[in-house]
């Protein structure tokens, strides 16, 4: 008996180790990656079997983010009131149910539907994920968020060549029942390890950056201006990053390469398949790097870095996409800056507002990604009338604008509220310490 208790006591104990939950959250994001980063391989083999139109068929692409992202608030409201496991196991259902309707999905409003589900799913995981990691690492803010969101931005590069061989070979149906269920199977299983977050106690008390000790409601938060602008560059920078994810694949094939056989560190691959495996790689790196810097050298500094290469890296697109090798270096450079709002804006967040609502907080500010997939028809109609160029021009503009806001505006904001915010705890302090009978 007493060599059982000690057995349960340390399987307990791992599993409230903030390192472990890290992993879970991380492998439970790599698992849902593919609802979006995959997606463009679908596309043209579903409009060949039915002849919807890839301008209607990216709608549903569209769905997909505006629910992932618009419903995270009430998700980590979710996870805040009940912690993470109930939340996290409805998103593998749901996970699993999207795509089986994809491949089963006989008219578009069948693909809208699935696209509400799985994006429903994929916002429960993601939501989760991110708004637990912030709470588990007070100290590592930056690193946590970043380490989370690779697990999405990477995950799919696993997973994109095995996709993409399955849709040749035996359909795109088959490639969606087939990873659905195998990637709803494997998030509940990993939902069963999570519990509520309780950070170490020589971990709350570590500031490496400049952070409030105050604790906002969501409703504190999206009255502050503050929020509002923080929220307009997410829009900006994010909106380059999801046509890109959307598009490349139309993209390349309008470029007339999308099948051409390429060859890397002895790896042969058609260029799409190659560009996206990249693309998720970068994507996934970039997050925990960008995490870990901004912890160093301050958030607003890492984003006007990242956003003004985002930018760099879009024209570069522009001039130089239509040849093969620079297609895919520069389309890798897009992601690679991208990447940095998915570690650096939760951080920011939580920095800002304060970790006990943490969860629904950065969910409210995640919905600005689904904001930004409001323009990806957008962009395919500003394809059709005015080419790529034009699309690239203005993803490019938008994404420096938000570098320069970082500096110019963000950063003097964010340290005014903040100062402000502790100005009635100083007061408080302050009246303490002053002993009886000293005041004149």
């Amino acid at each position: 008996m007493v060599h059982t208790n000690r057995i349960d006591a340390g399987y307990t104990a791992r599993r409230h180790n903030r390192w472990v939950q890290l992993v879970a959250g991380i492998a439970c994001m790599g698992l849902v990656a593919n609802l979006q980063y995959a997606w463009t391989l679908f596309v043209v083999p579903m409009d060949a079997r039915h002849h919807w139109g890839q301008a209607a068929i990216q709608l549903a692409f569209s769905i997909f983010i505006v629910t992932e992202t618009w419903l995270v608030p009430v998700e980590g409201w979710l996870v805040d009131r009940f912690g993470p496991r109930p939340v996290v196991m409805g998103g593998a259902c749901c996970v699993a149910l999207g795509w089986v309707l994809d491949a089963w999905a006989p008219v578009l409003p069948v693909l809208y539907v699935a696209a509400v589900i799985s994006g429903i799913g994929a916002g429960c995981v993601y939501g989760t994920c991110v708004g637990t990691a912030l709470k588990w690492f007070p100290d590592r803010r930056g690193l946590a968020a970043g380490m989370t969101a690779a697990g999405f931005g990477a995950g799919a590069a696993l997973t994109v060549i095995p996709i993409s061989r399955m849709i040749q070979h035996s359909g795109y149906e088959t490639a969606f029942v087939f990873f659905g269920l195998l990637q709803g199977a494997c998030i509940m299983a990993l939902a069963l390890l999570m519990v509520r977050p309780q950070p170490p106690a020589h971990a709350a008390g570590i500031r490496r950056v400049v952070a409030t000790k105050t604790d906002y409601t969501t409703r504190q938060m999206v009255r502050a201006p503050l929020f509002w602008v923080m929220y307009a560059m997410f829009v900006c920078v994010a909106a380059g990053g999801i046509i890109a994810t959307a598009q490349i694949g139309p993209i390349a094939k309008s470029y007339g390469f999308a099948s051409m056989p390429v060859t890397l560190l002895s790896v042969s691959l058609p260029l799409l398949t190659m560009t996206l495996s990249i693309n998720n790689l970068c994507n996934g790196f970039t997050r925990p790097l960008c995490g870990l810097i901004s912890d160093r050298i301050g958030r607003e500094n890492t984003m006007f870095i990242t956003f003004l290469g985002e930018g760099l890296a879009l024209l570069g697109l522009r001039e130089f996409g239509h040849d093969p090798y620079l297609f895919m270096l520069f389309s890798g450079l897009v992601f690679l800056f991208y990447g940095d709002i998915f570690s650096n804006f939760p951080a920011t967040c939580a920095d800002t507002f304060g970790a006990r609502y943490a969860a629904g907080n950065a969910g409210t500010l995640y919905t600005a990604k689904g904001t930004a997939a409001l323009l990806v028809p957008v962009a395919t109609l500003l394809a059709v009338h005015g080419g790529w160029n034009m699309v690239f021009d203005f993803a490019a503009c938008v994404a420096m604008m938000a570098g320069v806001c970082a500096k110019v505006v963000l950063q003097p904001m964010r340290r005014r509220w903040i100062f402000e915010s502790a100005a009635p705890e100083r007061a408080e302090n302050a009246f303490v310490a002053t002993p009886l009978g000293s005041r004149e």
